[in-house]
């Protein structure tokens, strides 16, 4: 049986990393969801955008794969630029990643949730209220897919965001934005959060290269 990871969250993850910086996966366990059926891996995973690239996923598939001995699906359904009022229950996003999940189920067992979003609600207007819409998108994919079992991985954002601040306001609360991921992550058993410390970013400042694409989350795929 395939196990499968729905992608969820905006551009990083989704992925804007190089394909020219780094030598491509090869991996035949891997497999992607495209138009219902299982495809084998290329790039760019998830083509939300014409920047996309090397996305997180590719590496965490691969890791899982080798670690578990199994087929990896994944369900690309992140959308860049996206925030948390966009995705949240009965939304266009939100509907379309349980369809799309919900399709995949047929065929696979959804083993986790993969989440990257926060860069869009680090503003002042924004970030004391991210735990409590996040907490509600959570609790939707949970109830719409029967996913009470299955681990909710969050990834936080990156430190290079200090720089991207200095030129736009609306990242000045990232490290709160964190916090909030780490806080809810230690209340919720079912849910991890998997640090981006000391990672760099594109010369833009704001998206993960693809050297740094999934080599943090060794060490939560030894635990699911």
């Amino acid at each position: 049986m395939i196990h499968s990871f729905l992608l969820v969250g905006q551009s990083n993850m989704a992925g804007r990393g190089f394909s020219h910086e780094v030598e491509p996966i090869v991996n035949d366990k891997i497999l992607v969801l495209r138009n219902g059926r299982w495809r084998p891996l290329y790039v760019p995973v998830n083509p939300d955008r014409h920047t996309s690239g090397i996305c997180l996923a590719e590496s965490f598939a691969d890791l899982y794969a080798k670690e578990k001995n199994v087929q990896v699906g994944l369900i690309p359904c992140a959308d860049g630029g996206t925030s948390l009022d966009m995705w949240q229950v009965g939304g266009l996003l939100f509907d379309h990643a349980c369809y799309m999940a919900a399709l995949a189920s047929r065929t696979s067992t959804i083993a986790g949730v993969l989440w990257h979003q926060g860069e869009a609600d680090c503003s002042d207007e924004r970030y004391h209220l991210y735990e409590q819409k996040m907490q509600v998108i959570i609790e939707g994919f949970r109830k719409r897919l029967d996913l009470y079992d299955v681990p909710f991985l969050m990834g936080g954002l990156g430190d290079f965001l200090e720089i991207r601040s200095q030129q736009y306001e609306k990242y000045n609360n990232f490290r709160a934005v964190n916090k909030t991921l780490e806080n809810m992550a230690e209340k919720d058993e079912m849910t991890g959060f998997v640090s981006a410390e000391g990672l760099t970013s594109n010369p833009d400042n704001l998206h993960f290269p693809p050297k740094h694409c999934g080599n943090s989350e060794n060490g939560i795929i030894m635990s699911l």
